[in-house]
């Protein structure tokens, strides 16, 4: 999807808003090239403000996305005081940022605090079904938003995917807690790592409960190019 445009791509400041290592593994893998940045929002926006698990993931990604550029711009502004003829400032192209929550019946789940928490995450999912939501925020810092005229233009949208957990033995939960599996992961497991064997089935983008919707993210980069809004300087490759 795009392939035939990655030299272009690779071409252009790119940063992820994450310190996620998944999200850097995936889109590595495609073959694209950016920087980390990570933003300092903290995702703690009340829960109850939202309808659903995909809402409050999207609205998350998009405070981290623009917090980033709100960085970037400081980068600028401070590299600017020294003079444009020795600022080394190259303007950021487009910020990625994303948010995973798991929510069941209602409840969203995020990262676990403890043993304790991690348990009783994993015993709500036990022989049940899910959904893992990944909410998603394209930032152009220098394209301008066509309801004010000014920059960013701001791209968003979520992912989700249905999981089913086979039931699990309370010794089955407690081994993997002790593992230290659950930590750092939405819903307190990574469907990547030992928790992929609790996996009965799901319906849905697979990449989007590993931490990032591969296909839908390329399907929108993808449309910010055919749109002219993210603009590639080199003709993509008739190969």
């Amino acid at each position: 999807m795009l392939l035939q445009h990655k030299t272009a791509l690779n071409a252009k400041r790119i940063v992820l808003a994450s310190g996620s290592p998944q999200r850097r593994e995936l889109l590595s893998n495609i073959g694209m090239k950016f920087e980390v940045l990570v933003s300092r929002f903290d995702e703690k926006l009340p829960k109850d403000r939202f309808p659903s698990g995909a809402e409050y993931a999207l609205e998350t990604a998009r405070h981290k996305a623009l917090d980033v550029a709100a960085m970037v711009e400081e980068q600028r502004q401070q590299q600017g005081l020294v003079g444009p003829a020795h600022s080394t400032h190259i303007p950021v192209d487009l910020i990625i940022s994303a948010d995973t929550v798991v929510e069941a019946d209602g409840l969203i789940l995020e990262k676990p605090d403890d043993d304790e928490h991690a348990f009783q995450m994993i015993s709500s999912l036990s022989g049940r079904d899910h959904q893992v939501h990944t909410g998603v925020s394209l930032v152009l810092p220098g394209e301008p938003d066509p309801s004010t005229g000014k920059p960013p233009y701001v791209r968003s949208f979520f992912v989700t995917t249905d999981v089913t957990f086979a039931q699990l033995s309370p010794d089955t939960i407690r081994a993997y807690v002790a593992s230290g599996h659950p930590f750092g992961k939405a819903g307190a497991y990574g469907i990547q790592g030992p928790a992929g064997s609790f996996v009965v089935g799901l319906k849905g983008c697979f990449y989007n409960v590993v931490g990032f919707p591969l296909h839908r993210f390329c399907s929108e980069v993808l449309a910010l190019i055919e749109e002219g809004r993210l603009k590639l300087e080199t003709a993509p490759s008739t190969l």
